[in-house]
C-alpha cells in the first residue's frame, strides 16, 4: 500500500497492545523526540512528527480499525493520513518552534501536561522579569583572617541598575506604560485548531509594560555597565579556596529584573609555621636531643595565644600531641578544631670535642638496641 507507515512499530508496541500500552509509549517517546528537548536535530524533529502521526490513529479506536484493515490508505496517492496535526510554526522568537495537536483531545487523559512541560506557557501568566548577570571575584586574606572572619572592600564592574530612571527604562519624569496588545498580563493567546495556547507578548517580551519614553543614559535597558565598591564579609573559618556566595550582589537585571549573584573565591596566603586540614591546626614542633630524652615542658604557640605543653621523657620524634579546641572555626558554628602538634628531634651537626665525648659515655651506658626486632 502506498503511503503505509508501520505505527506501531514507530511506537514500539505490539499490533494487540492495550491503550494504557500505547498512551505510554507516546509519552515516552514524545518526551525524548520533543524539538524544544532536541534543539536544532531535524531528524529529532521528523521522529517527533511520526510519533504524534502514530499515536493520533492508533489511540482512536475507530482510525485504528480502519488502519487494521488497510483502508485509511486507498488512494492515498502515496501521502500519509496527517489526521489533525498542524505542525506550522507559530513561536514567539525567531527559529522556536512548537507542534500543535488539534484532534480529539478527550482521550488524551493527562497528556497536555506534556506539552506544559515543553512550552512552559500557561494563559495569563506573566513572564518572570529576567534576572541579572552573576559575577565572580577574588580576595586574598592573612591565615589569621581566614581564621576570624574579616570584612573586605571590593570593586566590581558590571551592570547595575541605571541610577538616572533607578532601573525603569523609563525618562525621567515619566513610567512604563500598560502594554496596550496584552493589556498587562504579559501573554497574548493564539487559537490552533481545537487547541489555544498563550505565548509572551512580542511588544512587551512578557514584562506586560512598555515604555514610550525611553531614558537618554540607558536607552531604555534599565542598566547601565559601571564600576561599583562594596564591602563583602568572609565568615570564620574558611579554606583556601573557598567560595562564598552573596546573593543579590551581582549584575543588575534589565527593566527591574531581579540581580544576580556575587561569588567570591577565597585565597589564604600560607602561615609562617601553621597549617591546615579541614578545622584542624598543624605544627611541627623542634625538640633538642635532651628535651626529648630528658622530657621537658616547653611553651607553644596557638591562634589564641601561649599555651604550655608537657613533653614526656623518652619521647621520639613524629610523635602527636593535641590540643582539645585549639583549631579553627567549625562551618556553621560547630565549635573548633584542635592542634595538633608534631615533634621533630633535631640532631645536633655540630659537636665539641667535649659533646662527643659525653654521647661516647652515653652509647657505653645504652643497654636498649633499637634493632632488635630486625635480628629476631
Amino acid at each position: 500500500m502506498d503511503g503505509y507507515k508501520d505505527y506501531y512499530q514507530i511506537l514500539g508496541v505490539g499490533k494487540n497492545a492495550s491503550e494504557k500500552e500505547i498512551k505510554d509509549a507516546y509519552r515516552r517517546l514524545a518526551r525524548k523526540y520533543h524539538p524544544d528537548a532536541n534543539p536544532g536535530d531535524k531528524s529529532s524533529e521528523e521522529k517527533f512528527k511520526e510519533i504524534n502521526e502514530a499515536y493520533e490513529v492508533l489511540s482512536n479506536p475507530e482510525k485504528r480499525r480502519q488502519y487494521d484493515s488497510g483502508a485509511m490508505f486507498m488512494g492515498a496517492g502515496g501521502q500519509g493520513p496527517g489526521f489533525g496535526f498542524d505542525f506550522g510554526t507559530f513561536g514567539s522568537r525567531p527559529g522556536s518552534r512548537t507542534y500543535t495537536y488539534t484532534g480529539d483531545l478527550g482521550d488524551l487523559g493527562d497528556l497536555g501536561d506534556l506539552f506544559n512541560f515543553f512550552t512552559g506557557m500557561g494563559a495569563g501568566r506573566r513572564r518572570e522579569a529576567r534576572k541579572g548577570r552573576d559575577i565572580t571575584a577574588d580576595v586574598t586574606i592573612s591565615f589569621e583572617e581566614a581564621l576570624n572572619g574579616v570584612t573586605v572592600p571590593l570593586t566590581i564592574t558590571g551592570r547595575t541598575a541605571c541610577p538616572t530612571c533607578r532601573g525603569s527604562g523609563a525618562k525621567p519624569g515619566t513610567l512604563p506604560k500598560t502594554c496596550p496588545t496584552c493589556n498587562g498580563r504579559g501573554t497574548v493567546s493564539q487559537n490552533q485548531g481545537l487547541c489555544a495556547f498563550s505565548r509572551p507578548c512580542p511588544p512587551c517580551g512578557g514584562r506586560g509594560t512598555v515604555v514610550e519614553s525611553p531614558c537618554p543614559d540607558c536607552r531604555g535597558a534599565g542598566v547601565v555597565e559601571m564600576p561599583r565598591s562594596i564591602k563583602v564579609k568572609i565568615p570564620a573559618g574558611i579554606n583556601d579556596g573557598g567560595k562564598v556566595r552573596f546573593p543579590g550582589k551581582g549584575e543588575a537585571g534589565p527593566m527591574g529584573g531581579p540581580p544576580g549573584d556575587l561569588y567570591v573565591n577565597v585565597h589564604v596566603r600560607p602561615h609562617k609555621y601553621f597549617k591546615r586540614k579541614d578545622a584542624d591546626i598543624l605544627l611541627d614542633l623542634p625538640l633538642t636531643f635532651a628535651e626529648a630524652a630528658l622530657g621537658t615542658t616547653v611553651e607553644v604557640p596557638t591562634v589564641d595565644g601561649k599555651v604550655k605543653l608537657k613533653i614526656p621523657a623518652g619521647t621520639s620524634d613524629g610523635k602527636k600531641f593535641r590540643l582539645r579546641g585549639k583549631g579553627a572555626p567549625r562551618p556553621r558554628g560547630k565549635g573548633k578544631g584542635d592542634m595538633i602538634v608534631t615533634t621533630h628531634v633535631v640532631v645536633p651537626k655540630r659537636l665539641g670535642a667535649k659533646e662527643k665525648e659525653l654521647i661516647r659515655k652515653l652509647q657505653e651506658l645504652e643497654k636498649e638496641n633499637p634493632r632488635a626486632f630486625l635480628e629476631a
